[in-house]
């Protein structure tokens, strides 16, 4: 065959290959769109449906190590949520130091355990930051309170801890998150991480003492007795379901 033939013959394969490539990404694509407009409308239950569509759908290796496979992919994420909650509203330069705190922290995790757990923070937490933004019924200290919570869900929380990072004394912030939160502050983080924890017992094999463990409950049967209490069933009940 003439180099000429040659080269016709690869010339005419190329767009066929492409497109069944953009056949082939063109939902994930679709979806990934939707999300980004979800998340630009404050809309957390669509949201996460589509979020969690893109999981189950997305195989992409960015790297050879898993882990840091996982962290790229997450870090992406991390920028398109970003542009999203800039589009819906957020001013820049509230949103990039939130994406740059979000990086730093993925860069840290040590584990592909502790990166579900982020990826699906990570986007209840911009909803919510989006929302605040935009309107928020609580004062500055108490939106400060709650988004170190979030950052920090997966670490041994305090008051003190909390109300340093506020610049306010503990028995303030105490007293002002209960008048507008409703609830105090342990119950808020309880709250919380029963909440996060629902998504590894539905979609990790991850053992429910493990779950306790990593949620900074003290052990299995108090992360039991909370869960029931929030949500009527036990953690294993709550898996088979």
């Amino acid at each position: 065959m003439s180099n000429l033939l040659k080269q016709k013959t690869v010339d005419h394969e190329i767009p066929f290959q492409i497109a069944q490539e953009e056949e082939y990404m063109q939902p994930s694509y679709l979806i990934e769109k939707q999300l980004l407009e979800a998340i630009k409308q404050g809309n957390q239950v669509l949201a996460e449906q589509l979020s969690y569509s893109i999981r189950q759908h997305s195989h992409t290796q960015l790297a050879d190590d898993p882990l840091r496979s996982k962290q790229n992919h997450i870090i992406s994420t991390c920028t398109l949520f970003t542009k999203a909650i800039i589009d819906g509203g957020v001013k820049p330069k509230k949103a990039y130091p939130l994406r740059d705190s979000y990086i730093r922290k993925i860069e840290k995790a040590e584990n592909e355990e502790e990166l579900e757990h982020f990826e699906r923070m990570m986007l209840q937490y911009y909803i919510e930051f989006l929302r605040q933004e935009i309107t928020s019924p609580y004062s500055k200290v108490i939106n400060q309170s709650i988004s170190f919570i979030h950052d920090y869900l997966l670490h041994d929380l305090t008051l003190d801890m909390i109300a340093e990072h506020c610049y306010v004394s503990p028995s303030y912030l105490s007293h002002l998150f209960k008048k507008e939160v409703g609830i105090s502050v342990v119950q808020f983080i309880n709250q919380k991480r029963i909440e996060e924890s629902k998504y590894f017992l539905l979609q990790t094999p991850i053992p429910i003492s493990d779950i306790a463990t990593l949620f900074q409950f003290c052990n299995q049967s108090y992360y039991t007795s909370l869960f029931k209490k929030h949500t009527g069933k036990t953690p294993k009940e709550y898996r088979g379901t």
